[in-house]
């Protein structure tokens, strides 16, 4: 959803977008190809509400944690399927990109993203979408959504809003920049921020706390808390999708432009 300007980490990239991985009562999900900074196309957003479906089961999970292949988180959903398509098959991968959010909120158990690098649009509302985020200090989080013609969904500005207040919210989605990750966490859209080469024993850390307690009273926890900001939340949810997700008129024009400055 979030244009980027080049082909990264060629080296560890990779065919399998979506990679579950359990190990020592944690499930790992590993997204993106390496390249393109992780942007997803509408089978990945499928495939990870397919894996979110296999962790909901499992109730030996203390917890799950997301994060991007190569370094980077995700900046979004790939552009490249949108080049001729229609309206209609936008507007879809827009309501399959909030169905993925949903299934990831309505884990049972803690979820965790790893920010690396970036988390723009819709890779900003996957790492909102789960319980909390740790991120490096160099990592840039937002919704660059207009410079497309995006019509941000009401669960999109609900997820921002619900953790920095309206004002806030408005005020990132009026713009098009990228919030520094200090930043970020200093106005509560993001929990945690560590130096880039702390990240991995932060997560580990972290996790190991998760192993050590009750399982069910980690879920517990997790939904006293979402009962209570049920009323907040239940409205936006419902009215996820707008009736539109893209300017008609602007963004084929937008998305042909950047995709063709980009091929030169």
């Amino acid at each position: 959803m979030t244009p980027v300007t080049e082909t990264d980490n060629t080296e560890t990239a990779t065919e399998n977008p979506v990679d579950l991985q359990l190990q020592d009562r944690i499930a790992t999900i590993t997204i993106g190809t390496g390249r393109r900074f992780n942007a997803l196309g509408l089978a990945d957003w499928q495939a990870l509400e397919r894996a979110c479906a296999v962790m909901a089961a499992d109730e030996s999970l203390n917890g799950v944690v997301i994060r991007g292949r190569g370094g980077n988180f995700c900046a979004g959903s790939d552009l490249r399927e949108w080049e001729n398509a229609t309206a209609q098959d936008v507007d879809e991968t827009f309501a399959q990109m909030e169905r993925t959010m949903q299934a990831i909120e309505q884990l049972p158990m803690p979820t965790m993203a790893v920010i690396e690098t970036i988390a723009a649009g819709a890779g900003c509302q996957l790492a909102l979408a789960c319980d909390i985020q740790i991120s490096g200090e160099s990592a840039k989080i937002g919704m660059p959504v207009s410079r497309l013609g995006i019509l941000v969904p009401p669960a999109f500005a609900a997820r921002l809003a619900e953790r920095i207040g309206p004002s806030r919210a408005k005020d990132l989605l009026f713009s098009d920049r990228m919030l520094p990750a200090p930043d970020a966490a200093a106005m509560g859209l993001i929990s945690t921020v560590v130096p880039d080469e702390d990240l991995d024993r932060t997560l580990k850390e972290t996790l190991t706390g998760w192993n050590t307690v009750s399982a069910a009273s980690l879920r517990t926890a997790k939904s006293a808390v979402n009962a209570a900001l049920k009323q907040l939340t239940e409205q936006s949810r419902h009215t996820a999708v707008a009736l539109r997700a893209t300017d008609r008129v602007e963004f084929p024009q937008r998305v042909a432009a950047f995709l063709g400055r980009h091929k030169r």
